[in-house]
């Protein structure tokens, strides 16, 4: 057992609540670590996902659907057969069950959350609920950023599992989390950033948020769950900085590549060999211009961050890019919405296969 583990099972309070701790609402409080401080899903964690709002039973749920629901409480990892669930009066709740348990059993097939969420995203994740990819990575990120002190790399990394409204204003490049954007909107909770973060032809409403500045930074920690920040990611400011940590941090932990990353301002080479765009829109760009299409100004202004990664090892990386740069590029869409897909990594690296680890 790991000096870890032995420990968390004689805390008299649970990890999460240590001082200067980030991310509680991840749940990795409730996971256990191995020795390579990768995260170990617990009875603990699944209990969480049965208590989520889509696994409670509702008032009406028959006596079966409330009975199977304790006993997952009680016993999250127990096998539940066909029938169990062929006995539940409602639809709903049989396909909802089979969904989750799929999920878990998927995850539960791998030593670690980071093994299984590589897996996940290489075998297919038809069927999964977004929301649950968004726990297991929310999950994967906090070990991976497990003992980061600085504040913007933390505040970059929610862009690995929290989509992001783009302001541009002022010279700053602005990204302010799309939950908190709304809900502030709706409740026209006002102030001096919120034109601009709130979607392109609703109503004028401003949106209270603050910027993370040198200043303010000691405060991210006890406020990291309320993703009520706004990150500059705009050049040489220090979240465009930390963005680049918080991906080599993901690759090294997630994906097991060492990497340095050095934010650029453009794409420097002509002849670039390989890029790797981090979401849908910067992905439709890259390939364009790579193709060597015109791309309207316009189109190419939603691109907010380019790095140029360097692997550690280069007799990883496939012959024909080795030595080459590798652009990671991240964009916002023409709503001014930016969504991060980690899992672009997975397939988008310029890797030599891995023999399958023993």
């Amino acid at each position: 057992m790991s000096d870890h583990a032995h420990h968390h099972h004689h805390a008299h309070a649970p990890a999460g609540l240590a001082p200067g701790d980030f991310w509680v609402a991840s749940g990795h409080h409730l996971c256990d670590r191995d020795e390579e401080g990768r995260i170990v899903a617990t009875a603990d964690l699944w209990r969480a996902f049965c208590a989520r709002p889509e696994l409670m039973p509702p008032e009406e749920a028959c006596g079966a659907e409330r009975a199977l629901h304790a006993a997952l409480l009680d016993d999250p990892l127990r096998v539940v057969t066909p029938a169990e669930i062929a006995a539940l009066a409602d639809a709903d709740a049989r396909e909802n069950l089979r969904v989750f348990l799929g999920f878990r059993d998927r995850v539960q097939a791998h030593p670690s959350l980071e093994a299984a969420w590589l897996a996940l995203f290489r075998e297919g994740v038809q069927g999964i609920p977004p929301i649950f990819l968004q726990m297991l990575t929310h999950l994967v990120a906090r070990a991976a950023l497990e003992g980061v002190g600085d504040p913007f790399t933390l505040r970059a990394a929610e862009l690995l599992f929290r989509p992001q409204r783009a302001g541009i204003h002022q010279g700053a490049t602005l990204l302010a989390d799309e939950e908190v954007v709304d809900m502030r909107a709706a409740s026209a909770d006002l102030g001096p950033l919120g034109n601009l973060l709130v979607q392109a032809g609703a109503p004028p409403r401003e949106v209270e948020l603050d910027v993370l500045t040198e200043e303010n930074g000691h405060l991210y920690r006890g406020r990291s769950d309320a993703h009520d920040f706004a990150l500059d990611i705009a050049e040489d400011r220090p979240g465009q900085h930390g963005l680049a940590r918080a991906l080599e941090r993901f690759i090294g932990h997630v994906i097991g590549e060492a990497v340095t990353i050095r934010p650029v301002p453009v794409i420097e080479d002509r002849n670039w060999t390989w890029h790797v765009g981090l979401d849908a829109e910067a992905t439709a760009i890259a390939n364009d211009l790579w193709h060597g299409k015109k791309v309207r100004q316009e189109r190419l202004a939603r691109i907010l961050w380019l790095g140029i990664l360097e692997f550690g090892d280069t007799a990883r990386v496939l012959p024909k890019v080795a030595g080459k740069p590798v652009y990671l590029a991240l964009a916002m869409d023409a709503a001014q919405k930016l969504r991060m897909k980690p899992q672009n990594l997975v397939a988008g690296l310029p890797l030599v296969a891995r023999e399958a680890a023993a």
